[in-house]
């Protein structure tokens, strides 16, 4: 995706803005707001840290994952509306930052719907297979061998979208480096919370990308690029560790894939494969029969778990392209209403 008619314009050489104390120079109706959007931004984070660590990279966690990424961008949009900066008084730098890293979320984004509609895809070829095995038929079951194999040969296959997606997240990190604001307290508040943002957003962009392309080089460490001293810090080092700590450990016992429901059903297609291509004997016919029926389980929670975290990515492609949108309205009308600079309460439908 490309922003429409903009310029080009770098931001990454303007400076790192926590080189001074973060409540410095700050009022403390503003310095309230900062505070009250880290607490916040502490606690959705803390929430990636599951009792028990065989939930990471469960759908039903990615789900959770991109749910706070949401609140999170939800959670900026609040904060300017209350710092009541309009617009028209927005620095060129600060515009640069929020049109460069939306364009690259929503490109990101994209790539994992296409590999979510890809393995979702996958669960037509599943289904064909278990119709078939409702047959007695040698024949059916054949046929149904066939389209097993395919199945395990399409969710082995590589994605090209979800491959380009190291550059965009290198991109991402480059982008850490926000402007440094010398003349606007507001704008202090404001750099200091889209770097948190960024930061949650770009790691979990990060884990998302491993996931669908199975390779741990997807994987970013930005723990020596979040400085100690901000109050979310330890929390984030806490989520990249356990997370990734994780992730290594599943790809290290040479697994294909870190979905764990995806996981679930290849397990048992392997079981039932041999015995649809060698044919069973009367002895294993109860073995055959349980395969077929853990298989049509997993298959299903699978399917219903790859609709529920499409149904959220969309979300989240929904909040960053209706803000990005807003901006650009207001950028062109010159419009000042606080309340309208990133869209709240946009419900409009968004076609991709």
């Amino acid at each position: 995706m490309s922003r429409p008619q903009e310029p080009q314009r770098s931001f990454f050489h303007f400076g790192n803005p926590f080189r001074s104390p973060k409540g410095s120079h700050l009022p403390p109706g503003l310095l309230s707001l900062l505070d009250k959007f880290e607490k916040t931004l502490s606690e959705r984070l803390q929430k990636l840290v599951p009792k028990d660590k065989s939930d990471i990279l469960s759908l039903s966690w990615m789900k959770l994952a991109m749910e706070s990424l949401s609140e999170i961008h939800r959670d900026i949009k609040d904060l300017i509306t209350e710092l009541e900066i309009p617009v028209t008084d927005w620095d060129e730098k600060w515009i640069d930052v929020y049109l460069d890293i939306s364009v690259k979320l929503l490109d990101i984004t994209i790539a994992f719907t296409s590999e979510l509609t890809r393995l979702n895809q996958g669960h037509l070829l599943l289904q064909c297979v278990l119709h078939k095995l409702e047959s007695n038929s040698p024949d059916q079951f054949l046929r149904a061998c066939s389209s097993l194999h395919s199945w395990r040969e399409q969710i082995r296959s590589k994605n090209p979208r979800v491959e380009t997606c190291r550059p965009v997240l290198d991109n991402l990190v480059e982008s850490l480096d926000l402007p440094k604001v010398r003349n606007s307290a507001k704008g202090k508040v404001l750099m200091h919370a889209m770097y948190g943002a960024k930061v949650a957003t770009t790691y979990i962009c990060s884990v998302f990308a491993a996931a669908f392309s199975s390779s741990t080089d997807n994987l970013l460490d930005l723990n020596s690029t979040v400085p100690a001293t901000l109050p979310w810090a330890q929390v984030f080092y806490n989520v990249q560790t356990t997370v990734s700590t994780e992730i290594k450990n599943i790809f290290s016992r040479g697994e294909f894939t870190v979905l764990r429901e995806l996981l679930a059903v290849d397990n048992w297609a392997n079981k039932l494969y041999p015995l649809l291509q060698d044919g069973f004997s009367p002895a294993q016919e109860e073995s055959f029969k349980h395969s077929v029926s853990e298989l049509r389980k997993t298959a299903e929670e699978l399917s219903q778990g790859l609709d529920n975290l499409s149904k959220v990515v969309d979300d989240f492609f929904k909040i960053v392209l209706s803000g990005r949108d807003a901006l650009l309205c207001n950028l062109r009308a010159g419009c000042a209403s606080p309340n309208s600079v990133l869209g709240r309460n946009t419900d409009e439908q968004i076609v991709r």
